[in-house]
């Protein structure tokens, strides 16, 4: 058995990292395997990069200039082509191509032809939709209709707006292939059921950490940010941090908490972000490295995720894994990693009820690190990859 995955990046960010995550468990097995990507550089040798930085760049450009977002990008879905030909993988298996990364058409068109089995992790909604990543925050449902008039048109398109045309092309493009679609939640699994997907198979297979990585780690955070002892120490981590992510909920908190008891720390700030903040917030632009960011999990109380909008929250698992309970607005796969033992969940934007439930979790003590890192241990990232390799197996 041959596989090739195909990704923006190979060894960076999320999807970067799962893909090389998944690459090793292949190569353990002795299952020849390839990583085909676009952006950036990496050094894992598997990764066979098909684009410039420079090329990928331009199709951008391009893509913002004429609003034909993901059907750009020939020359290097030839170059990718030409690297299917070379290998002759059995099992294709995509992640995010809507990096300007190849044009979308051609490439499964390609694929229908030669009829390969297709293995595709969504990370995000784009394939169903005309251009939206996500469209929880601004209630769109237009994607469940054929798109049209988007009212997120300006992060993709200057000029046109495209969406029930690249909508319809998308469709056109994802009938007659031999498709198994692999989400991290159940909640994206659901959307896909009701979208123009719905008569393919779908398999939830979470997202996974590192144990080795996020797990209890004592320091001396409190005294290096002078927080006291006694103080309930409130921790979001965000990359990327605005109203999507609840910045505005956490500012709200500053008013509504005794600044006496509980402390909010914020984590993936910038300049910007500062602005924004009151000075009772401590805010930390970026870690020196993940074994910092789990000695600032293990010195809270408790981690608050009010996120407008979430495939999963890989942050709330790495929460859990340090042994910090998770308390999470009730959006996107956020709730679906937590229990009643470990942390809770309120609707979206009911802060009265965040708000309560902070102070019941902080003084009463409901639950307890072990309960969280038992949690935790079941997104070890191992395990869930394992879970994929299986899906190959029984193709």
């Amino acid at each position: 058995m041959k596989v090739v995955q195909i990704n923006a990046v190979c060894g960076k960010g999320s999807t970067g990292k799962i893909c090389v995550s998944i690459s090793e468990i292949l190569t353990a097995q002795n299952i020849e395997n390839y990583i085909l990507y676009c952006s950036g550089n990496s050094e894992y040798p598997l990764g066979i990069k098909c684009a410039s930085d420079r090329y990928i760049k331009l199709q951008a450009l391009k893509s913002r200039l004429f609003g034909n977002y993901g059907f750009n990008s020939k020359k290097v879905t030839k170059r990718i082509i030409s690297e299917l030909e070379r290998i002759q993988p059995d099992i294709v298996h995509l992640h995010n191509i809507h990096g300007h990364d190849c044009h979308f058409g051609k490439l499964l068109g390609y694929l229908k032809a030669k009829k390969i089995k297709l293995y595709w992790t969504f990370h995000d909604c784009w394939v169903f939709t005309g251009y939206c990543v996500h469209f929880d925050f601004i209630k769109c449902s237009r994607w469940k209709t054929g798109c049209g008039n988007c009212p997120q048109k300006r992060q993709y398109s200057w000029i046109f707006d495209r969406s029930r045309q690249l909508y319809n092309k998308k469709k056109a493009a994802l009938t007659g292939l031999d498709l198994t679609i692999v989400t991290p939640s159940q909640w994206l699994a659901d959307l896909v059921g009701q979208s123009f997907l719905k008569d393919y198979p779908v398999k939830v297979i979470h997202n996974g950490i590192d144990l080795n990585v996020f797990k209890p780690e004592p320091s001396d955070f409190r005294e290096k940010h002078n927080i006291s002892a006694q103080k309930y120490v409130l921790l979001g981590v965000a990359f990327g941090w605005g109203k999507r992510k609840g910045l505005d909920v956490f500012i709200e908190l500053t008013k509504r908490l005794d600044q006496e008891k509980y402390q909010i720390v914020l984590v993936g700030t910038d300049d910007n972000t500062d602005k924004q903040l009151p000075p009772e917030i401590v805010s930390i632009h970026r870690t020196q490295n993940q074994r910092e960011l789990a000695e600032i999990y293990t010195a809270s109380e408790l981690f608050v995720n009010p996120t407008r909008e979430e495939v999963l929250g890989l942050v709330n698992i790495e929460s859990l894994a340090c042994g910090t309970p998770v308390l999470t607005f009730k959006t996107g796969g956020s709730p679906e990693c937590v229990d009643e033992i470990c942390g809770a969940v309120v609707d979206c934007d009911d802060i009265d009820a965040l708000e309560k439930e902070i102070i019941d979790i902080c003084e009463k003590k409901p639950f307890n690190a072990t309960a969280c890192i038992r949690r935790a241990a079941l997104f070890a990232k191992d395990k869930r990859f394992f879970e994929q390799v299986k899906l190959y197996q029984n193709k």
